[in-house]
């Protein structure tokens, strides 16, 4: 028998409000006796409809968490309603240009990148050092120079701003999440940097009002210090194409919407019954509490991608352009072309904007582009307006930074509500549900495959 409800952990009898006992019909726990040589639970002679894993979602974290299972010789089946992989991770081609959705910022030191079987190719195009934060009308780059350059350029806040960083970047994680927690609009107004690290943290969090945990906004500092803001060259699907693609053929199914999940059976509305020994839920939090009735489900922070083609190459250094007035639309911007030339057709430049809220009015935002590049923006070109409500999870305080991902024996639950809400949180969620499989399962987990503190924000 399954292991019955009031066995399952503690964090779930708060979170879900219904018995999980109904999720798995018969059966018997996983153990290493139920495993065959080199821990591969399913022979080929099955159906077709049946994996031993079935993963709901292919975004990156379903992606992710199918290349590790099956990397430990487990077979997976990934399920996914859209009729393309990726989630929010998806990039528009149009004219020549490649334009994402959201316009996630990664970052050079995303551990999870290294350690995702299937992302060896994947090619950042990084920002230059720092970013240019525009406040009163002049440009400052703030985060680039050491405290000692820093104060010989004359700038006292950017000595200050760069002295913070260098601390914050050398503390361990377990010593940031010790500090007491509020949110990071409460933490900055004690540290005097506001004109520089709000809209900079706005930024890395997609937080135009800092409601976020101070924890996390410092673990996003500590990030951003240590490496450099970058995106996946050819565009955000860059990366969760490569996840599919380094999957075995027909491991992934597009267009497949799933009606009810329980441990041993997903149920779809038009592809019949999969039959599987365990369940991930990788998919959008709103989407997992569909079909997991009583999962939590976040806020969220509302992002409007816009971009614009500009009928000649736009002098910039690939600089990511922080807009210091809050009364103003525009959060950041970037000549994204300068930053990765695939992005745009030979001899134009791609601007790519971010609205942390729902679109403004068009013009608004190209007069206030005027301003910050200083230049005309008339001629440019509107290509599109992206608008996603559900960007980014929320994380407010009091925010646990690793939310569990088992439910229970045969069902888990992955994705950057599980995390921090970035590529690197949903990436380290994979990893932590494919591990918690594999424990069931009975397969030892490689080295390291368990850590528990927060990799970076």
């Amino acid at each position: 028998m399954r292991p019955p409800c009031d066995r399952i952990r503690p964090e779930y009898r708060t979170e879900l409000g219904f018995p999980l006992s109904r999720l798995g019909e018969g059966g018997s726990p996983h153990s290493r006796a139920d495993l065959g040589e080199g821990h591969v639970l399913s022979s080929s002679h099955h159906a077709a409809q049946h994996a031993d894993v079935v993963i709901v979602g292919a975004g990156v974290a379903g992606l992710a968490a199918a290349q590790h299972l099956i990397a430990a010789g487990v077979t997976v089946t990934v399920l996914e309603a859209a009729e393309d992989t990726g989630g929010r991770m998806a990039t528009e081609h149009a004219d020549g240009f490649r334009l994402d959705r959201v316009g996630q910022l990664l970052n050079t030191s995303y551990t999870e990148l290294d350690r995702t079987p299937g992302l060896a190719a994947l090619v950042l195009r990084s920002f230059a050092p720092g970013v240019l934060v525009h406040a009163e009308g002049r440009q400052l780059r703030a985060g680039a120079l050491t405290p000692a350059r820093a104060l010989a350029s004359g700038s006292f806040d950017q000595a200050r701003l760069s002295a913070y960083l260098g601390r914050i970047s050398a503390l361990p994680a377990d010593r940031i999440l010790a500090r007491p927690e509020r949110t990071a609009a409460q933490a900055l107004r004690t540290r005097g940097m506001g004109s520089t690290l709000r809209p900079l943290l706005s930024a890395l969090l997609h937080d135009p009002d800092l409601t976020t945990s101070s924890r996390v906004a410092d673990l996003a500092l500590r990030t951003f210090a240590r490496g450099r803001l970058a995106v996946p060259e050819g565009g955000a699907a860059t990366l969760p194409r490569l996840l599919a693609a380094g999957l075995p053929p027909g491991t992934v199914r597009t267009g497949v919407r799933v009606r009810s999940v329980a441990t041993n059976l997903v149920t779809t509305e038009d592809h019949g019954d999969f039959a599987c020994r365990s369940l991930v839920l990788a998919t959008g939090a709103r989407a997992a509490a569909g079909l997991l009735p009583g999962l939590r489900v976040p806020a969220f922070h509302e992002v409007t991608a816009i971009h614009h083609a500009t009928a000649a190459p736009l002098p910039w250094d690939g600089s990511l352009l922080l807009d210091g007035d809050p009364r103003r639309p525009v959060a950041h911007t970037a000549v994204m072309s300068a930053v990765d030339p695939t992005r745009a057709p030979a001899g134009r430049s791609l601007v790519t904007t971010t609205v942390l809220g729902p679109p403004p009015p068009v013009r608004a935002v190209a007069s206030r582009l005027a301003r910050l590049y200083d230049t005309a923006t008339r001629d440019w070109e509107l290509l599109a307006v992206h608008h996603t409500p559900e960007a980014v999870p929320a994380m407010p305080p009091p925010y646990d930074l690793r939310r569990p991902v088992r439910v229970l024996a045969g069902l888990y639950v992955c994705g950057d509500h599980r995390d921090a809400n970035t590529v690197q949180g949903a990436l380290h969620s994979a990893r932590r549900a494919a591990g918690a499989v594999l424990r069931d399962f009975g397969i030892r987990l490689p080295a390291g495959a368990g850590d528990a503190l927060p990799a970076v924000a």
